[in-house]
């Protein structure tokens, strides 16, 4: 469990860690930065990456929506949510290349 991405300093290094963690991480985000949290999620771990968007998870009227990071991006940029919003990403796959952020370092062989 994440909770809460930082909102500048330290998020891009963050998304890089749980992009290269193989277990499945749970965060919390606000509803008026959904989709820019998916747009980076989706570049940090990959646009094929699994997931799933829930709604008012704790109510009783809460609703879930799973596709890859693209497809729910692509989804929530045109449908905005209200409520409490919990974003569950599937972990790093054994066989997906690493990605490698740091300006220093292109794709290196692992």
């Amino acid at each position: 469990f994440e909770g809460f991405l930082p909102q500048k300093k330290g998020r891009a290094t963050r998304l890089e860690s749980l992009a290269a963690d193989e277990r499945t991480f749970i965060i919390y985000e606000s509803p008026l930065r959904l989709a820019r949290t998916l747009d980076d999620l989706a570049r940090a771990c990959g646009e094929n990456r699994e997931a799933s968007v829930s709604r008012e998870i704790s109510k009783l009227h809460n609703t879930t929506r799973n596709g890859t990071l693209a497809e729910l991006r692509e989804y929530f940029t045109l449908n905005n949510p209200r409520g409490e919003i919990v974003i569950v990403v599937s972990g790093r796959r054994e066989s997906e290349k690493k990605v490698h952020r740091n300006k220093y370092r292109t794709d290196l062989p692992e």
